[in-house]
């Protein structure tokens, strides 16, 4: 053990399974799958990996490339009201305020009687973000939950989501007039060349390697934004 955790203290390619601190270098999922016949688990959840000074020239070149680099393709913003009142005007009216964007509402698909909803009768609504307004909306929402998520708030696509109670906790002034609403957060990362599965022409295909899974988006989190509970 003493040899172990010398090897963490001095050597400069080591993995750790919490991926905030500055000594991380590379995503810990990758390699394992790549060298996963050497690795030591500890009981405060840290996995050791001694790589060949041959194959770090190799993992350093490939996440190096620009072409890896996970971005936020949109961010959803979705405000569930269940009514098709002033409480759905005063809503649009908190999102509208919000990223100075005309939100979208949102129409039942169901008729359900007990909740005194018609079919086709607007109930939500929502707008989508690109750009630098997503990257500052999705700030402001992760300053609400603390920049702590749970590592179920992950999908097996790369993407996640999460939901606040208050939008007063966006830093918007409250108004006696329009109320407290929550909303909900949906971000969808990528990574370019994704645009090659949904081009009208000359549709092609994507290696699995340059796909994102629910690893790498919690790497990326981890890495810019939080932290992650549960792992």
């Amino acid at each position: 053990f003493f040899f172990l955790f010398n090897f963490m203290e001095f050597d400069k390619f080591w993995i750790q399974q919490k991926i905030g601190n500055e000594k991380e270098l590379l995503p810990f999922g990758w390699v394992f799958h790549t060298f996963k016949n050497w690795n030591w688990f500890f009981e405060n959840k840290i996995i050791l990996f001694p790589i060949e000074m041959l194959k770090i020239k190799k993992i350093a070149k490939k996440f190096s490339n620009t072409w890896r680099d996970i971005k936020i393709k949109k961010v959803v913003i979705n405000c569930c009201v269940g009514e098709s009142s002033d409480r759905l005007t005063n809503a649009a009216r908190v999102l509208d305020n919000l990223a100075r964007q005309t939100p979208v509402f949102s129409k039942s698909k169901l008729t359900i009687r007990s909740w005194g909803i018609r079919r086709n009768e607007k109930i939500a609504c929502h707008y989508t973000l690109r750009g630098k307004k997503a990257y500052i909306l999705l700030e402001r929402g992760l300053k609400a939950k603390g920049f702590e998520l749970n590592h179920k708030n992950f999908s097996d696509t790369g993407n996640f989501g999460f939901g606040i109670n208050e939008h007063i906790d966006l830093g918007v002034n409250f108004d006696t007039s329009t109320g407290i609403f929550g909303m909900d957060f949906f971000i969808v990362l990528g990574r370019a060349g994704e645009r090659n599965l949904k081009r009208k022409r000359r549709r092609s295909k994507i290696g699995k390697t340059h796909k994102i899974n629910k690893i790498d988006a919690i790497w990326w989190f981890q890495k810019f934004y939080g932290d992650v509970i549960g792992l």
